[in-house]
């Protein structure tokens, strides 16, 4: 099974208004205890999921290009000395594309980042300045053309269905950014999160959505346009070259292991959940005093797991295999997904079967979640 370490870096410049990832805005980071802090969190991890070698890495944040490179390089040569790493493995980091962090570019790659995901976001300024981006498209651009220089791989961030977002406009958008040549590109619709500043404007009133209709319009065009230009969808919001999908996401959506180290950091490994302290004090705290930044442990029942690895692979182009899933959770096929309505909704081209593999099709991904709380029995899902 394949084994993925994730790193979590919490903080940023600023907090788009948009954003409810565990991302924090602070003045200073000693970063020799962060160092320090990290790797104690690696080698606890380490310890407990086994001697597989790593298959991919992923920095994740916040802002994880605000790092130090020679942090990035310690983290890096623990995790080789830890698991060893696979042939051509996978080393990805998060980036925004300001002209301070692109300067850092160079050293990231020497450190051995071999990936770049960009949050370009969006190819207009006036977006940009609406999703409180701290960059331009000028810069934005810039940034792109150092990383596709230094780095063997590169993908961007779009966020459309943006409010009043016509197709024409994201339709120039789109094919702007697919004309810049990265293998990969993650297309993410706005949505309202809670606890977000744009939740706030929206309970407000002075923020109104694209309404679902229209929304479901440039998800039809986006699929459209990317697979036209050879990156087809390979899960709902991710596009890619064949053999160019970021295998580091992968490993999440075919429900495999990975541990998650750092503030707010999920894990899976040997049939249990981990969750780390999200506040970066509070997770400082529990390395020093315990050894690691777990606030949460707990083992999943086989009920959970099966319906987890069934709600991640179906969002995938390639589906589930599931006479895989009933081996390997010890369940019925039949226990897995419902029968009848399996029928019913192939029947109606919202799904597509090749034998024991099933999955969404062209017409269901977009009403994708209706359709899985539809297909996966409810039993299962409440276990």
């Amino acid at each position: 099974m394949a084994r993925a370490l994730y790193i979590h870096w919490p903080f940023c410049l600023a907090k788009c208004p948009y954003c409810d990832f565990n991302s924090h805005v602070r003045s200073g980071v000693d970063m020799a205890r962060w160092e320090t802090s990290l790797l104690a969190d690696m080698r606890f991890e380490a310890e407990r999921a086994g001697g597989e070698q790593l298959q991919s890495i992923f920095f994740g944040g916040g802002t994880p290009s605000l790092m130090p490179p020679a942090l990035v390089g310690a983290l890096l040569d623990e995790a080789e000395r830890l698991w060893g790493f696979a042939p051509e493995i996978e080393i990805t980091l998060e980036a925004n594309p300001s002209s301070v962090e692109a300067a850092n570019f160079a050293s990231l790659a020497q450190a051995g980042i071999n990936r770049v995901s960009l949050g370009l976001q969006a190819l207009d300024n006036e977006t940009l300045r609406f999703l409180g981006r701290l960059h331009d498209v000028a810069e934005g651009l810039a940034a792109l053309d150092i990383a596709q220089r230094h780095f063997a791989r590169a993908s961007f961030d779009l966020i459309y269905a943006r409010p009043d977002q016509s197709p024409g406009q994201w339709e120039r958008e789109l094919s702007r950014a697919l004309s810049f040549g990265t293998e990969h590109l993650s297309l993410y619709q706005l949505t309202i999160e809670p606890g977000t500043r744009f939740a706030t404007l929206f309970r407000e009133g002075k923020l109104a959505p694209l309404d679902d209709d229209a929304a479901a319009d440039l998800f039809t065009l986006t699929r459209e346009l990317t697979a036209a230009a050879g990156l087809p969808a390979y899960e709902i919001s991710n596009h890619a070259r064949p053999t160019s999908e970021s295998r580091h996401n992968l490993t999440y959506w075919r429900y495999q292991d990975y541990c998650g180290i750092g503030p707010g950091a999920h894990g899976r490994r040997k049939g249990a959940a981990t969750v780390r302290h999200r506040k970066p004090e509070n997770w400082l705290e529990a390395v020093a005093w315990h050894g690691h930044g777990i606030s949460e442990q707990r083992e999943l029942g086989i009920a959970e797991q099966a319906s987890e690895a069934l709600l991640m692979g179906l969002r995938l182009a390639e589906g589930i295999d599931l006479d895989g899933l009933s081996r390997r959770f010890g369940l019925a096929a039949d226990d897995l997904l419902d029968p009848a309505k399996l029928r019913f909704h192939a029947a109606n081209r919202l799904l597509w079967q090749d034998g024991s593999r099933i999955g969404v099709s062209e017409a269901g991904m977009p009403v994708l979640d209706a359709l899985l709380g539809e297909l996966v029995p409810g039993d299962l899902v409440r276990a």
